[in-house]
Parts: C-alpha cells; sequence; structure tokens
C-alpha cells in the first residue's frame, strides 16, 4: 500500500524568521489523518534566516534527529553540548528525561535549511545524550547510507527505536533497491530533485508511506532527476 504526502499539502506556518513544512501535525497544524507514521511523529523543514532560530526550550521522551542541507545549524543543550552543524551533518539527541537546548543560523548572511525529524523512542525515563556525525558525499553517492538506527551498525547514529535512517544522493537514472522485509513500515522523504517509485513521480518536499509490502518485495527508487532523498525503514 503505498500513500503520497505531496509537498503542496503539508502543514505551513511562516513566522518570518522561520518558514516550515510540516509533513505530520505539529505546532498549530492538526490533521488527524497524518498524526505521525509508525515510530515517526514529526518531519518538518525548516528554513531559518539568518542570525535567527530557536531559543532554548524544553524536550523529553523523544528521539530528535536534524538532517542538514544547506548552510550552518549552531546548537547548545543542558548537556553542556556545543557544535556547529553544516551539510552533511546529522545529529541525534534523545532527550529522555528531559534537556534544554537552542538551535540558531550560525551564519548572519544565508539560509540555514534543514530537517528535523522527532521519532518516538521504544521506552519513555531514557537518560538524554547527544551525538553528530558527518556521512561524506561518497558515503551516500547511488547508494543507501545508513546514517541512524537502533544498533549503531555501520557506524552510524545511535537510536533508540526499532528504526534504521538511510540517506542517498541518486544520479539522475540511477536506481536503487531496498528489500521491504516483513512486518515493516517504510516512508520516504524527498530532500531535493525527483525520484520515481513504482510509477510515481515525488519530487523535492514530496513523502510517501509505503506499508503491507510481501516479505520479498523490493522498494525500487529511480531518481528522474539529481535527487536527494530520506529512507526510514521501521517496524
Amino acid at each position: 500500500m503505498m500513500t503520497l504526502r505531496r509537498s503542496t499539502d503539508r502543514g505551513h506556518a511562516n513566522f518570518g524568521w522561520l518558514d516550515s513544512k510540516h509533513s505530520f501535525s505539529f505546532g498549530e497544524y492538526y490533521d488527524p489523518q497524518y498524526m505521525g507514521f509508525g515510530s515517526l511523529r514529526v518531519i518538518n523543514e525548516d528554513r531559518v534566516e539568518a542570525g535567527k532560530g530557536f531559543g532554548t526550550h524544553g524536550h523529553r521522551d523523544m528521539e530528535i534527529v536534524s538532517y542538514v542541507i544547506d548552510g550552518a545549524l549552531e546548537h547548545k543543550d543542558s548537556l553542556g553540548t556545543g557544535s556547529v552543524l553544516r551539510a552533511g551533518d546529522v545529529q541525534r539527541m534523545s532527550a529522555g528525561t528531559g534537556v534544554q537546548h537552542s538551535e540558531f543560523n550560525h551564519f548572519d548572511n544565508a539560509l540555514v535549511h534543514f530537517l528535523q525529524i522527532w521519532v518516538i523512542p521504544e521506552r519513555d525515563g531514557i537518560a538524554p545524550e547527544y551525538e553528530e556525525k558527518h556521512f561524506s558525499r561518497d558515503n551516500k553517492l547511488n547508494r543507501l547510507c545508513l546514517v541512524a538506527s537502533r544498533d549503531a551498525r555501520l557506524d552510524s547514529l545511535r537510536i533508540h527505536q526499532d528504526i534504521d535512517v538511510y540517506a542517498s544522493l541518486l544520479q539522475k537514472g540511477q536506481r536503487l533497491s531496498h528489500a521491504a522485509g516483513a512486518d515493516r513500515k517504510f516512508w520516504v522523504q524527498v530532500v531535493r530533485g525527483s525520484v520515481d517509485i513504482d510509477a510515481q513521480q515525488l519530487n523535492a518536499g514530496d513523502g510517501v508511506a509505503l506499508a503491507e509490502l510481501g516479505a520479498n518485495e523490493l522498494i525500487e527508487i529511480t531518481a528522474t532527476n539529481d535527487a536527494e532523498f530520506l529512507l526510514f525503514d521501521m517496524a
């Protein structure tokens, strides 16, 4: 079963300093049909103006992943972590029993463009954690690069949920296949460019949910233009 989530159908909030598109219900945007998918709770595509950002605020019992597309995102938290994330960097923060953090555009002359992803953890009360890694263009070019997983295999970030998160830079005309596996759900989020999945074209900002696939079925993704996308494989 395939369910398309077009970019133009997402929730939208524009505060001047922040332009945000919501794949699932978030903040003042509410749609009972889009409260999440599997353990995925939030996929926000955020563009933050130069020198602006999210002041210190709290989270708990959520796995928060930031995927930087362009620009530089400055992060500080109550764990004592401070860093600047750039394109190719992926951050995982386990809010667990509670954490305070802030996120700002590091530059004063350019936007920062990133995906903010929330995953419901497998249990509440996890001790707060922070982790970040860089995944180069070569890591992702014409292949599925594992950037986060429950067991941190292949040098991926550790996430406290049965979910694998892959990133890919797929050149026009190239195709990738991913084995569906039994009792799994999948979400593909296109970051830029365009891809074809089962004769459906997805463009930048589009997402697609895939469920009830056969154990031996393949998810085949073909780039109709140079593309960047994320694939979530979850219980």
